[in-house]
């Protein structure tokens, strides 16, 4: 059974509180539920903490993204009290989910899931000695400490593509210090990929997996932009773009083994659309907040700005989609981490990884909290409701 939204204040995954940004009243946010009168998904505007239903009026949150003005077009609207937040967010924390009352699911379906790599000096430093390393945490020890010493992490000011970043790339060529993902970091070409599948994002409150032969791992809490089919971007959530650093330090050919695991893309806990109070200029100006929890009382905070970020949001925007690339569902963009997790938790030299229970909150407040809780990607709940199942869903129920 489903534990209720009273006993949920010290729960894991944090309160309904926790979950909205500090103005929630002044915000326009959706988001998706599981809903079992309907047998499916619908997406939900969020209004004095409760969950209302929209699919009556939007079959899917991707059309909520595609209308010209989706703040404006939304915020008025009533609909079906779908369950309050707090009943919603504890049904989908609990040990046992009472299948037959609602839980929330990440905030969007149709929409392609991206992710962009190298955008903060400090990631992009620590990718040079993932690849360095080959998974040795012992050895990427050393090396940092050598990088450091030699080239520095001050790049941050330095505008990738630009001639002051080419005289970079030839110094550090000559030094014999280039590396595929210095090229990203400062180069002209900004790393965007694959980070899953459509519909395979999971949620707030919900278990986040990496791969049990994975030894050196760690989350990446990111802002993630949603980004229309024009290339418009129409509102912001929170992400975890979990990274196996030991699988991708071995080859950055292996990127998709590294990235694409299940559960390995959280997303949420709900989409604040852009509106007159929240735009461009605040995405800029985003401070997210990374707190990670261990069983064995280990803790680590650390905090990403995005007013560091290398390449500005748009214009990875523009890379992403455009004449060169379409996305006729529009896709969310995850705009990459300044995270670079090297305090030491068992041994002197090695560094992060994470440990199974290890709960993980990427907070801001302007988006609220995404938290999750560590386990095996191949114990965490099978991903078996793909875009077949969805529309079969919603011809059911006579939305299509």
């Amino acid at each position: 059974m489903t534990v209720p939204a009273s006993e949920a204040v010290d729960a894991w995954f944090g309160t309904a509180a926790d979950a909205l940004p500090e103005d929630a009243d002044r915000s326009v946010l959706i988001g998706r539920v599981w809903d079992p009168d309907a047998g499916g998904p619908s997406p939900v505007l969020v209004r004095n903490g409760e969950l209302l239903d929209l699919s009556d009026r939007f079959a899917t949150v991707r059309d909520i993204c595609e209308l010209p003005d989706p703040a404006a077009a939304v915020a008025g609207l009533d609909g079906r009290p779908v369950a309050s937040l707090a009943d919603a967010l504890a049904n989908t924390g609990a040990a046992v989910r009472d299948t037959t009352r609602p839980w929330l699911l990440a905030p969007v379906d149709l929409q392609a899931l991206k992710a962009a790599g190298v955008t903060f000096a400090v990631s992009m430093i620590e990718r040079v000695i993932e690849e360095r390393a080959r998974g040795d945490l012992a050895l990427a020890a050393e090396i940092r400490g050598r990088m450091l010493a030699d080239v520095g992490d001050d790049f941050h000011a330095l505008t990738p593509g630009s001639e002051e970043a080419s005289r970079l790339k030839d110094l550090l060529l000559a030094e014999g210090a280039w590396s595929p993902y210095l090229e990203v970091g400062i180069g002209p070409d900004a790393e965007i990929f694959t980070k899953g599948q459509v519909l395979s994002a999971v949620g707030t409150a919900v278990p986040v997996g990496v791969l049990a032969a994975s030894t050196w791992n760690n989350p990446e809490p990111e802002v993630a932009l949603i980004v229309q089919s024009s290339g418009r971007v129409v509102g912001a959530t929170l992400g975890n773009d979990v990274n196996l650093r030991d699988v991708e330090g071995r080859s950055a050919l292996l990127l998709p083994k590294a990235k694409d695991n299940n559960a390995s893309c959280a997303l949420g806990p709900f989409i604040r659309l852009f509106d007159e109070r929240f735009g461009p200029d605040q995405v800029r100006e985003l401070e997210v907040g990374l707190t990670i929890e261990g069983e064995d009382g280990f803790r680590l905070e650390a905090v990403s700005e995005m007013s560091r970020i290398s390449r500005e949001p748009e214009a990875l925007v523009r890379q992403l989609v455009g004449r060169h690339h379409h996305y006729p569902d529009g896709a969310v963009l995850m705009l990459g981490t300044m995270f670079a997790p090297i305090q030491d938790r068992d041994r002197p030299g090695e560094g992060f990884t994470h440990k199974l229970g290890d709960v993980v909150r990427i907070g801001s407040p302007a988006l609220g909290a995404l938290v999750n809780r560590v386990r095996h990607a191949e114990d965490c709940e099978p991903w078996d409701f793909g875009v077949r199942a969805l529309m079969g869903n919603l011809a059911r129920r006579g939305l299509l």
